[in-house]
């Protein structure tokens, strides 16, 4: 998400951060360059023109002109612009009532409704322990309910068995009968989607709503339609008291118009985005982190709870013991840290997260790369994945078969895992993580290449 963004700003305000002073002038061409690359993001023109207004206030004013390190201080301008454009702060679920506590999720039909009520439930299950119930009021689509019942399998949540009634207000209220018997801290409601909005549609979501009382009412919009997320997300809120956005296929958004126009023409927070099908595969919105994002500067933050949350802290303090007991990092190793990268959303989400990483990396690295060395160094005895050393030709010729693939790939495999034995050594050692930093290939502004397997 705003990769195409990132990468315009990135090249405006390089240009700016190297000057000693800064005129009116040369502020007046970098605002230019910014309003252009938003417009190609998408963001609704209304929402450009009062941003760059509102930069160009602080920007030509004593905060930044008298600055010693003007460029810089532009930079945090736009970037504190960004984040009050986006809402300022985050905005999580409300679950202050007496339980059970009912969210509505709405949206057009294909938006990812379904999708995001398993993704919500997971989160409040597993990060705030609660108790959650789901229930599909969707009637109309064909298996939108098993839809629905399946993910909550896989989630290992609750489901609200389907009803004989096809009146999805009566779904609703037994339901909330059936959330209050289980003494379930959590209702949500999956209701039905249209192409667009129409009158039956806001109707039923009126009667459901008022049926229901929720203490959250979630419109979910699709990120990929750009400036018509923020339109259509406006015209839903002023049929619906809404009490947030979800934008979800965010990695599939280059641009990332949505989550900069919701908030301004909506005035509803964007509480989470979503990416992929998996049912964990969902952020808080976070307004700063998000705009640190934007430009360059990385999400430490997102990425130490990601790591929280995804990697398993027992392998990962017996990895941690064994390279400071100085033991041999083996292929077995290998392939866990892989793993445990795969779990955080593969290498290129990683790297999304990352400060300083130059704009437009992440799109440059294949995950279907890391995948391919995992199948290989799983087609390896525990005698190989111990002791490489010993995997010759016609070895190499039966791992290949094993994995799908070819001795090449063996051979480039084996050879990058040379690489890494040298860089865990020199973790070992006195420096730790900072000398294995600096022994990484192109780790100076990437100069000098990629590490292992991001080429």
């Amino acid at each position: 998400m705003f990769e195409n963004l990132t990468s315009r700003l990135a090249t405006t305000f390089d240009r700016l951060r190297g000057r000693g002073r800064l005129s009116e002038s040369n502020i007046a061409e970098a605002l230019r360059e910014v309003r252009m690359a938003l417009l190609e993001a998408d963001v609704a023109l209304s929402v450009v023109r009062e941003f760059i207004e509102r930069v160009r206030s602080r920007a030509v004013g004593q905060e930044v002109l008298s600055s010693l390190t003007p460029g810089q201080t532009l930079v945090r301008v736009v970037r504190d612009e960004l984040t009050q454009l986006m809402g300022g702060s985050g905005s999580d679920i409300a679950l202050n009532v007496q339980p059970p506590a009912v969210i509505l999720v709405a949206g057009l039909q294909g938006a990812g409704k379904t999708t995001t009520v398993a993704k919500i439930a997971r989160r409040l299950k597993e990060r705030e322990g609660k108790k959650t119930l789901v229930v599909s009021c969707d009637v109309y689509r064909p298996a939108a309910i098993d839809q629905l019942h399946a993910l909550a399998e896989q989630a290992g949540i609750d489901f609200v068995p389907r009803q004989s009634s096809d009146d999805p207000v009566a779904i609703a209220r037994s339901a909330l009968v059936e959330a209050r018997r289980a003494a379930a801290d959590v209702l949500l409601i999956d209701t039905a989607g249209r192409l667009h909005i129409d009158t039956d549609m806001m109707d039923e979501l009126r009667t459901i709503h008022a049926e229901v009382s929720p203490i959250e009412t979630l419109f979910v919009v699709d990120s990929m339609t750009g400036q018509d997320a923020a339109t259509t997300s406006k015209a839903f809120n002023e049929a619906l008291p809404l009490t947030g956005i979800v934008l979800t296929k965010v990695d599939g958004d280059a641009r990332g118009g949505a989550a900069l126009s919701v908030r301004q023409i909506t005035g509803k927070p964007i509480k989470f985005i979503g990416s992929g099908e998996k049912t964990d595969a969902l952020e808080v919105f976070h307004p700063d982190r998000i705009a640190s994002r934007i430009l360059g500067m990385g999400d430490v933050l997102s990425l130490i709870e990601e790591a929280e949350q995804k990697v398993d802290q027992e392998k990962a303090g017996k990895f941690a013991e064994k390279l400071a007991k100085g033991k041999r990092f083996d292929l077995q190793d290998f392939a866990e840290q892989l793993g445990q990268m795969r779990n955080m959303g593969g290498v290129s989400s990683v790297l999304e997260k990352m400060p300083g990483m130059p704009a437009g990396l992440e799109d440059r690295i294949d995950n279907r790369h890391f995948l391919r060395m995992e199948a290989i160094i799983f087609s390896m005895t525990s005698q190989e994945r111990r002791y490489p050393a010993v995997i010759k030709g016609s070895r190499k010729r039966r791992i290949a078969a094993g994995s799908g693939t070819r001795v090449q790939d063996v051979n480039q495999l084996l050879k990058q895992f040379a690489q890494m034995q040298k860089m865990m050594k020199r973790m070992s050692r006195k420096g730790g993580m900072g000398r294995m930093l600096q022994g990484l290939p192109g780790m100076n502004n990437f100069r000098g290449g990629l590490p292992p397997g991001l080429g």
